[in-house]
């Protein structure tokens, strides 16, 4: 079967368009999120497109409404046997051992490891403190790689939890926005994020010229981030905090 693929922003929406030989043109939401995907016959143009896109809004809309109520992981109690992620591994947490508030990994075990009288929410604030520490260390390496490459810079990135977003970036202040949950996805989700909101300092909608830019800085950027949307958001309230650079 032949198929091409496009990219389109249709009324703030991001909507991905294959083309293929098919009669008739097909709008389909997708989890988590709701990623809007259009399966058109070749013979079809961006007009005719845009157009079924807008008649069909409210129906997306409502789509994404629910998938963003109802797809989020079953909030966490903060209890040993849990499973919680980290940079993508699904470790066992253990919150048995007491004492001065801290996290760390050993193999394929989550230590939280905090005074006894701490409460669940405490526990959990404890590992959302630790999950913005590992996200903050994790991005000024992916900035000094890809900023030179793609000869953008932004001026520091901002820690913040968002309910349908991976990420963002603001062009006046020139900072990027990151979701916390990346901490917990592969690494390699978290450079994608990168690279997409920098190459938004050049071209700041999904047009045809950003998608040849993603093409060309990261020929892979489609099936990472296929990869980082086929796990919800989870359930946990984040707040925001300011990441310095290197």
């Amino acid at each position: 079967m032949s198929t091409a693929s496009a990219y389109l922003t249709v009324a703030g929406l991001g909507v991905d368009v294959v083309y293929k030989d098919i009669k008739n043109l097909h709008i389909s939401v997708y989890p988590p999120v709701g990623r809007v995907r259009v399966a058109a016959p070749h013979r079809i143009n961006e007009d005719a497109i845009r157009l079924a896109i807008v008649q069909r809004l409210p129906w997306i809309r409502r789509q994404r409404e629910q998938l963003q109520n109802a797809d989020r992981q079953t909030e966490r109690q903060m209890l040993s046997g849990e499973t919680h992620y980290v940079w993508g591994e699904r470790l066992r947490l253990d919150t048995s051992r007491h004492g001065r508030s801290r996290v760390t990994v050993a193999g394929k075990t989550l230590w939280l490891i905090a005074p006894a009288d701490y409460s669940g929410d405490q526990r959990k604030a404890v590992l959302d403190h630790w999950y913005r520490k590992e996200l903050k260390a994790a991005v000024p390496p992916l900035l000094e790689k890809w900023e030179p490459l793609i000869g953008e810079e932004a001026a520091s990135f901002v820690v913040r939890r968002m309910k349908t977003k991976w990420g963002t970036c603001q062009s006046a202040s020139r900072s990027i926005w990151l979701n916390p949950e990346l901490a917990k996805k592969n690494p390699r989700c978290l450079e994608y994020i990168v690279v997409h909101e920098l190459t938004h300092f050049i071209e700041r909608t999904h047009n045809d010229r950003f998608i040849e830019l993603m093409d060309l800085h990261m020929p892979d950027w489609r099936e990472r981030r296929d990869e980082l949307n086929d796990a919800p958001l989870a359930d946990e309230e984040w707040g925001v905090e300011a990441g310095a650079r290197p």
